[in-house]
């Protein structure tokens, strides 16, 4: 019961802040509130018993890329600026594609026969989760955090760039 109710909780805050992170005008509120919905992601791993990708998710992604965000937000805005309210046809647009989206979801989730898996599951440890981290096969994990890590590299890039070019350079 107790397990449940914090679910619940963890799932609520979850959807609360990642609500607050899309609605907010200002950016750097936007970049706190996804530190709250990593953390509680983290936490919701954490009581599946998934501690390694719990302690991941801590440490990847609350931890270095919202750090990154903010600091990147630091540098190339005005903290007293907020963002333009958005156009009431973007809005729309914007509510129907979440409406879409949603749908999909749940007929997805709804109309597919989900069987159990008879399999048994193989002995996890730091060594086999090490191997599969360093492994470039059919298994391994480091090609995709090398893709992941160009991207938010030519992200951030990208930003910067965009951020600085319309203020007025002092010679």
């Amino acid at each position: 019961m107790m397990e449940q109710a914090l679910f619940y909780l963890f799932s609520a805050i979850i959807l609360g802040f990642a609500i607050m992170v899309v609605t907010t005008r200002r950016i750097l509120r936007a970049a706190i509130y996804l530190l709250f919905v990593l953390g509680a992601t983290a936490a919701i791993y954490f009581m599946l018993h998934y501690n390694f990708l719990a302690a991941v998710q801590i440490t990847v992604y609350a931890g270095g890329i919202v750090v990154l965000i903010i600091f990147s937000i630091l540098l190339t805005s005005k903290m007293e600026e907020r963002l333009e309210v958005p156009a009431l046809r973007k809005m729309l647009f914007s509510g129907i594609v979440c409406a879409g989206g949603a749908f999909l979801c749940l007929h997805t989730i709804l109309t597919y026969s989900f069987n159990p898996v008879v399999e048994t599951t193989k002995p996890s440890d730091v060594k086999l989760i090490g191997e599969q981290m360093l492994n470039y096969g059919a298994n391994g994990y480091v090609l995709p955090f090398e893709v992941i890590s160009v991207l938010l590299l030519a992200a951030m890039v990208g930003a910067i760039i965009i951020a600085k070019k319309g203020k007025p350079q002092n010679p």
